[in-house]
């Protein structure tokens, strides 16, 4: 009887999720549901599951709708009914075409509501017929379709909340005030589930009508293996060939990695291309190939890692630059024949190039059998307390004090109703769209099991998410973008325009290990390289003394939360430094892993120790990878994991205490540390951007400048670079580009870092500068460039006319005087009908720090000087960042401009760790617990005094501060005569906050970890 039921997946519209839906129907002993969500196919699958749980026979649908009109409703008479409805759809959402008031659907029942009755109603068409609607069948018209017509009760909530709930997302959607909330927008109050009894006797009248009705319900199915794998499976078009070419290729790609008679190597190859073939995978590994010879073939620089990264198949493909012998990587951790799933590829590329990969890849699999995963993005209770606070009809006063504080108690009625509402949307879906990286290649038409959408991106997106793709049996490809790689991919571009140097960054031997890379490293001097940069991993590296490519591989993985959680971190690095003073914990430990000093640091030592050591099976040593990967979250099966574990120790006679412990630092992992292979991909990458800072500094700089930088803020590397021997010069209309250029050392800021000067502005001035010539004077720069007063008095203000040799302040009152009012599109007809007038300027005289503060208005830093140039105090610091660690235990008074600070949650409240540089431009690094931030808060961006007392970790210093205070900078000297603005400027300099919502790190006393053996 319930041919039309809505999910919370009919987009701000349904109020219950597919659990709520199925259980409802438990409930009321329904026997048969159909789900037929407003044009889409999100929720079918789980449906299916849920009903089957609940002994519910699932029938899938789909209501059409163009807006907010119910056209009809498509009942899938089987599974490739859906495939109908879902070709329909993606015509609609991909192509522009209408969507048919008569749709040619053969394979499903369509029920159209009263209110749009074709002329003529084909064998499978129906006209659906609400209770309240039944009086109107005793007019003659309807007499003659009785016999056409079915029961039709929708479901979309089930108490009077959600009824208001319903509206209030009516209302979002439509962007109106609740009370201006039309009938039309609405379900009727009638929508929920009724029993079905109540229903028969509804319709006891009708017979035929019921027996329409049962027929449908009865004549529908939705049958579909979850298992079976539906990706692309050949690339060749059979297996044979397929594993015929995978050998050929890994054959001569060995020998180029290998040379000849690699025994090693070769019996490496035959094992991996035996089990391959075993799990038919040899598709994937071509189609992955074929994607990566492409890459090649245009000339970019791609990096693949994740599991597959394991593998020494993909490194003599191409497809990873990671030797798994030289690594010792563990192949049972990227294939073993438990595994149903092929291994992950995740494949980066320069973010300037991706989306030409994606489209060789949409061209050539076809894009009918190639998508984005969708995500569904829900929404959040603070963006929604807004939201329904709007269709409330609350003032903005108040909604912006509501966000702040969500949680506070109000007395007002309509705020507590806000409250109420915004708590029930918590965790709804709210809009769909694509996933970050994740695409789909596969065997049968994409439209077999989903509708596309087509997002703003221009890349189709399928209707449901990577969890449900790979329940029903897709495996995504990661196709993913990064800025580590554009910066190097430009260094290596410039290096050769500007300086006609080659550097082939490609061959990763020059830059891996290279013996000033090492330096660098165990120095932290890594800010811009990929990965190493930010505060934490440099300190890392210094308490490490990291001076080598595997202690690299392994600090890229300890890093990570899962092993700083468990402990493992610190212990790994106290071993590192004092090798003789600890035990392994056991014999396995260190036969298993000797090289990280018996600690478990990467996913696959904790498959190996729960393989050698608790002697688990094989099988159960899957479930543990795909939990440490985040994808299989089953309690019930990693219990059993766990309690096969146990019970396997117990049989080996090995120790309680010892195995317990083991097994905690086993659970601490999941989800939140690296497989081997891929922290090795990491380091790789990190050393080639190394390599290139170490030996090109200023080219490397202006990449990381142009690719946006990373962790920090453009100033960051405007810093490194002047550090490196660079002179930062303001933009100029006559040497600067849009980007930020170079000329020897010379490096002069580009367009792009002007706010509110447009990038296609910035793109023309040195477009018309090259095939015209420099401009000679600000006149002529307004004859050839359509430009408007205020963007024209930006330029002048940074110096983009320093060329002219005229102050700023002649060049702003002549760029007034010439354009005035005046409109770029006028300026043909008004300026130059005539010579320009010559005027004579009073001549005003200019403060030398005048232009660093228009340069902190304009850039929100100072160029033409430091920070500590504008301060009103000459003091500097009592010790400078070089001399501390000579400081250990002493008290220190410092005085620093601010870098960073990044937000971390401990048992005693918020602390910050800070990172800093001194006067004479070193970086330090500060820790400031929650008592003394209470007293002594941060205050933005600036120069702060600083007192604290030195503490070195492991040849890392770092101050703990007992006391800070910012420090005021001179007067704006543009604004001698008003008092509020002669300090307003320096409130614009600003600081990197990083925000860490994690659990607190236990302490090491907290741990416990046993340095000894047990």
């Amino acid at each position: 009887m319930y041919l039309n039921c809505h999910s919370f997946h009919s987009l701000r519209y349904g109020t219950l999720s597919i659990d709520d839906l199925v259980s409802q129907a438990k409930a009321l002993g329904i026997k048969e549901l159909v789900l037929t969500d407003i044009n889409t196919v999100t929720g079918i699958y789980e449906f299916k599951k849920k009903c089957e749980e609940k002994q519910i026979k699932p029938i899938a649908g789909v209501e059409i709708r163009k807006g907010s009109e119910l056209l009809y409703i498509a009942i899938a008479k089987s599974f490739s009914g859906l495939g109908e409805v879902n070709r329909m759809l993606t015509a609609y959402h991909c192509d522009g075409m209408d969507l048919p008031a008569q749709p040619d659907l053969t394979n499903c029942f369509v029920i159209y509501p009263l209110s749009n009755i074709p002329k003529k109603l084909h064998a499978h068409e129906y006209i659906g017929i609400r209770e309240h609607e039944l009086n109107s069948l005793f007019r003659q018209e309807y007499q003659v379709l009785i016999s056409k017509m079915v029961i039709l009760n929708p479901v979309t909530f089930t108490t009077k909340k959600e009824f208001n709930l319903h509206r209030i997302l009516r209302a979002i959607d439509k962007n109106m005030l609740l009370s201006k909330l039309p009938e039309s927008e609405i379900c009727l109050q009638s929508e929920y589930f009724r029993s079905p009894q109540s229903i028969v006797d509804a319709y006891r009248h009708y017979p035929q009508i019921m027996d329409n009705t049962k027929q449908i319900l009865l004549t529908c199915s939705f049958d579909f293996e979850f298992a079976t794998p539906r990706n692309k499976i050949h690339y060749t078009g059979s297996k044979e060939r397929d594993i015929m070419l995978l050998t050929r290729l890994a054959y001569a790609g060995m020998e180029r990695r290998y040379g000849k008679n690699h025994e090693q190597a070769k019996q490496r190859v035959e094992k991996e291309l035996k089990v391959i073939d075993e799990l038919h995978f040899s598709g994937y590994f071509l189609i992955t190939w074929d994607i990566i010879r492409y890459s090649n073939s245009m000339g970019f620089m791609h990096v693949g890692r994740g599991s597959g990264a394991n593998s020494i198949v993909a490194y003599c493909l191409g497809i990873t630059d990671i030797c798994p012998l030289e690594l010792d990587l563990y192949f049972e951790r990227f294939l073993n024949l438990n595994r149903k799933s092929p291994p992950d590829f995740d494949l980066d590329w320069s973010w300037q190039e991706r989306d030409i990969i994606l489209e060789y890849i949409f061209d050539r699999y076809g894009k009918n059998h190639v998508a984005f995963c969708g995500t569904n993005v829900e929404f959040k209770y603070r963006s929604i307390i807004r939201e329904v606070g709007k269709v409330f009809g609350l003032p903005k006063e108040e909604l912006d004090a509501l966000t702040k504080n969500p949680e506070q108690v109000f007395k007002d009625q309509v705020i507590q109703k806000v409250q109420e509402y915004g708590k029930l949307l918590e965790k709804f879906p709210n809009q769909r769209s694509m996933h970050s990286c994740g695409i789909i290649i596969s065997e049968e038409p994409l439209t077999n099991f989903t509708a596309l959408e087509m997002p703003p991106k221009g890349f189709a997106i399928v209707q449901w998410d990577m969890h449900v793709a790979e329940e029903i049996g897709f495996e995504k490809f990661d196709i993913l973008s990064q800025r580590g790689l554009g910066t190097i991919n430009d260094t290596v571009k410039l290096l050769e325009e500007k300086r006609g140097i080659k550097v082939n960054i490609k061959d990763t031997t020059i830059s891996k290990d290279e013996a000033r890379c090492n330096e660098f490293l165990s120095q932290g001097r890594t800010i811009g390289c990929f990965y190493i940069e930010s505060p934490a991993m440099r300190g890392l590296l210094r308490r490490l003394k990291c001076d080598n490519y595997k202690v690299l591989v392994a600090a890229s993985s300890i890093i990570r939360p899962g092993v700083a959680q468990s402990g493992m971190m610190r212990e790994y690095i106290f071993r590192h430094n004092n090798p003789d003073k600890f035990e392994y914990f056991h014999p396995i430990f260190e036969e298993q892993l000797g090289e990280t000093y018996g600690i478990m640091v990467y996913q696959e030592d904790v498959i190996r120790i729960a393989l050698h050591y608790g002697g688990v099976s094989a099988a159960d040593g899957d479930i543990l990878r795909r939990a440490m990967s985040g994808k299989g979250r089953s309690r019930a099966a990693l219990q059993k994991v766990k309690d096969d574990f146990f019970a396997s120790c117990r049989q080996q006679g090995h120790p309680e205490e010892l195995s317990t412990e083991i097994y905690r630092q086993i659970e601490s992992f999941a989800g939140y540390s690296f497989c081997k292979a891929h922290s090795a991909s990491y380091a790789v990458e990190s050393y080639q951007s190394l390599y290139l800072k170490v030996h090109y500094p200023l080219e490397f700089m202006v990449s990381v400048i142009n690719n946006m930088g990373g962790f920090y803020r453009t100033e960051v590397y405007i810093h490194e670079a002047r550090m490196s021997g660079a002179q930062i010069l303001n933009p100029c209309v006559n040497r600067s580009e849009q980007q930020t250029t170079i000329y020897g050392d010379e490096v002069y800021l580009g367009f792009m870092h002007l706010e509110k000067v447009e990038a296609k502005l910035g793109k023309l001035i040195p477009e018309e500068r090259r095939r015209n010539g420099a401009y000679k004077s600000l006149e002529d720069f307004i004859k050839r460039i359509p430009i408007g007063i205020e963007t024209l008095q930006i330029l002048i203000f940074i110096g983009a006319f320093r060329f002219a040799g005229i102050p700023k302040n002649e060049l702003l009152l002549k760029s007034r005087v010439l354009l005035g009012d005046f409109k770029p599109g006028r300026r043909a007809a008004t300026l130059f009908e005539e010579p320009v007038k010559e005027f004579k300027f009073p001549e005003l005289k200019r403060n030398l720090f005048e232009d660093a503060f228009d340069e902190i208005e304009i850039l929100s830093f100072p160029v033409s000087c430091s920070p500590f140039d504008l301060l009103q105090t000459k003091y500097r610091g009592s010790v400078m960042a070089k001399e501390l660690l000579q400081h250990h235990k002493k008290q220190v008074k410092m005085l620093a401009y601010l870098i960073s600070r990044k937000h971390v949650p401990t048992k005693r409240g918020i602390m910050y760790f800070g990172t800093w540089v001194d006067a004479n431009g070193d970086y330090f690094d500060t820790a400031h617990f929650p008592d003394c931030l209470e007293r002594y808060p941060f205050q933005g961006g600036g120069c702060y005094l600083l007192l604290g007392t030195v503490e070195v970790d492991f040849h890392f210093p770092t101050i703990t501060i007992t006391k800070m205070a910012k420090m005021p900078f001179i007067p704006d000297p543009r604004y001698t005569h008003d008092e509020e603005k002669k300090y307003e400027t320096q409130e614009r300099m600003k600081e990197d906050v990083s925000m860490t919502h994690r659990q607190p790190y236990p302490q090491e006393h907290e741990i416990g970890l046993p340095r000894m053996k047990l």
